[in-house]
């Protein structure tokens, strides 16, 4: 094989990747898979696609490599082949949003009416874990949370939140996290807890941010 044709398959090869990613529906697929591996049809109601249309995504997905599948039963259950592909998409969101002014301007608008503080970085969190009682909440779905998550953490799924609430001591601090950095589930815990009068964070980053740096991650 001649240089210039090594070159051009390569390139493809890239650019094959790339057109995979090339749908909102189907990064924010992925985004879920982050978390758990999840049925066709539980995919389908979280992005509020179509069975067919969740189906098609996925083909496209599972052809470029990015996403696997295995059958149990009569079910199909879906799941990113791998970390690499956390990886690429923390690195397309890093991308976007120092390119993209208008991304940066709807993280302001959103995330600061629900969160009056800045979010906790990985080693603020760990210092603070260190230093003084912190209470962990991941609202997360049940599955997630049993798939992987920080050691200690309770699983309080977002819904639930109001039920627990009057079981957390106020005294403690409380950081709540959730799928990632645009996860809007943490920042609506902390912004339900501060107004009942708690002291909450949230964490930044989520499960698959947290993996891919290397820290212990607990299976329930």
């Amino acid at each position: 094989m001649e240089a210039r044709e090594a070159k051009d398959k390569l390139y493809e090869a890239f650019a094959s990747t790339a057109r995979a990613l090339a749908s909102p529906k189907r990064i924010e697929i992925i985004e879920l898979l982050a978390q758990a591996e999840y049925t066709v049809e539980a995919i389908a109601k979280s992005t509020n696609m179509t069975i067919a249309n969740t189906s098609a995504h996925l083909k496209v997905l599972k052809h470029a490599r990015i996403v696997v599948a295995r059958r149990e039963g009569t079910k199909i259950f879906y799941k990113n082949a791998s970390l690499n592909v956390s990886s690429l998409l923390g690195s397309l969101r890093e991308l976007t949003q120092s390119r993209i002014a208008e991304v940066n301007q709807v993280v302001a608008d959103y995330f600061s009416t629900l969160d009056a503080f800045e979010p906790l970085s990985r080693d603020e969190f760990i210092e603070l874990t260190r230093s003084r009682e912190v209470i962990v909440l991941d609202v997360r779905p049940e599955l997630e949370y049993t798939t992987g998550h920080i050691p200690g953490a309770l699983s309080v799924p977002l819904e639930q939140i109001s039920a627990v609430a009057n079981s957390l001591p106020k005294s403690s601090l409380i950081v709540a996290y959730c799928r990632g950095p645009f996860c809007v589930l943490a920042p609506q815990a902390v912004d339900f807890l501060t107004r009942h009068g708690f002291n909450s964070r949230r964490l930044h980053d989520g499960m698959p941010e947290w993996r891919l740096a290397g820290f212990p991650v607990e299976v329930s």
